[in-house]
């Protein structure tokens, strides 16, 4: 993971013709792990690997199954954060176990001998650190390994909010951006440890606020379409200040309205360039997009991209409309 190329990869236990391949190929040399069903329970694996500079990030299902990373198969000391979405499975490593459930998480160690034996199908989401960055933040790794983190601790929970904005490509652009995200991601991984001091105070200004900005513009695109929209609907979801969530956006270059106003008018452009909705009133789309008034939308459309919502509808579509637009 020393490049600046993003990496990503899904592979399933159906893709393979047999266990045997699974087992070597997956198991083997991809996860560095002997992974065998729990007896009694057909093996059943989906997982999605992303790789980019100083971090991998695995996600996916994985049936009740009994895994072991035996020392032939150790070839690097970096720390696995595993979080538990969904399920339940027992973790042992450096003479200490601990059973995670939703929602919790603990540190694990690339670089000893270890298992974990999946009690029911799970949905796991797998952070590889590297073992400089987050020992620069976490003095004590070793401390911090097999100790179960809460599935309500304010850090854990940013960051697995902050992984699933990840699959989105424009979030990892370019080598700065991925670069970035892998600072912000060990820094929460950091505070979930529990990093105190001076490397607590960095994570919280890097890697929280990369975290709950991204946080929120996810439930400004996920709302913005209800008509009542407002800030207090992110104050109450997120428990911070409006003075705290406008900071925010403004170090981002935005506000809230901003923000609001081109994710509805994002939204009504792919109406009117969707032939699904071809016959769909344009007054109807501008109400479903978040727009209560007619002319406030047809103005602001106007401006943001240069034509009336008729016009767009027109040339993508490839036949004119009638309908007016309001002034």
């Amino acid at each position: 993971m020393s490049n600046d190329e993003i990496t990503t990869v899904r592979l399933a236990s159906s893709d393979f013709s047999d266990r045997e391949a699974f087992h070597e190929t997956f198991g083997r040399a991809i996860m560095r792990l002997d992974i065998d069903p729990l007896p009694g329970h057909p093996l059943n694996v989906d997982m999605t690997l992303r790789a980019l500079p100083g971090l991998g990030i695995g996600t996916g299902w994985i049936s009740p199954t009994i895994n072991h990373h035996p020392a032939s198969l150790i070839d690097n000391d970096d720390p696995v954060l595993v979080v538990s979405r969904h399920g339940a499975g027992t973790l042992r490593q450096v003479g200490r176990e601990t059973t995670l459930e939703s929602g919790q998480a603990t540190l694990t160690s690339n670089g000893v001998v270890g298992s974990f034996i999946g009690h029911v199908p799970s949905f796991l989401l797998t952070f590889r650190l590297t073992r400089d960055l987050l020992a620069s933040r976490i003095p004590d790794l070793d401390d911090a390994l097999i100790r179960q983190i809460p599935a309500n601790h304010p850090a854990l929970r940013l960051l697995t909010g902050y992984a699933s904005a990840l699959s989105d490509d424009h979030a990892l652009a370019t080598p700065q951006l991925q670069h970035a995200v892998s600072n912000h991601v060990h820094d929460l991984a950091a505070l979930a440890l529990g990093a105190t001091g001076d490397a607590a105070a960095l994570a919280n200004e890097r890697g929280v606020k990369a975290a709950r900005l991204r946080a929120i513009k996810a439930d400004i695109i996920e709302n913005c379409r209800q008509h009542h929209f407002s800030i207090e609907t992110i104050v109450r979801q997120h428990q911070i200040s409006p003075v705290y969530i406008r900071q925010l956006l403004a170090a981002d270059g935005t506000t809230f309205t901003e923000l609001v106003t081109h994710y509805r008018l994002a939204h009504a452009h792919r109406m009117l360039t969707d032939p699904r909705y071809a016959n769909r009133a344009i007054s109807l789309i501008a109400f479903e997009s978040g727009f209560s008034d007619l002319s406030y939308f047809n103005r602001t459309f106007r401006r943001r991209y240069a034509a009336r919502p008729s016009d767009i509808r027109a040339n993508a579509l490839g036949s004119p409309s009638f309908e007016p637009d309001l002034p």
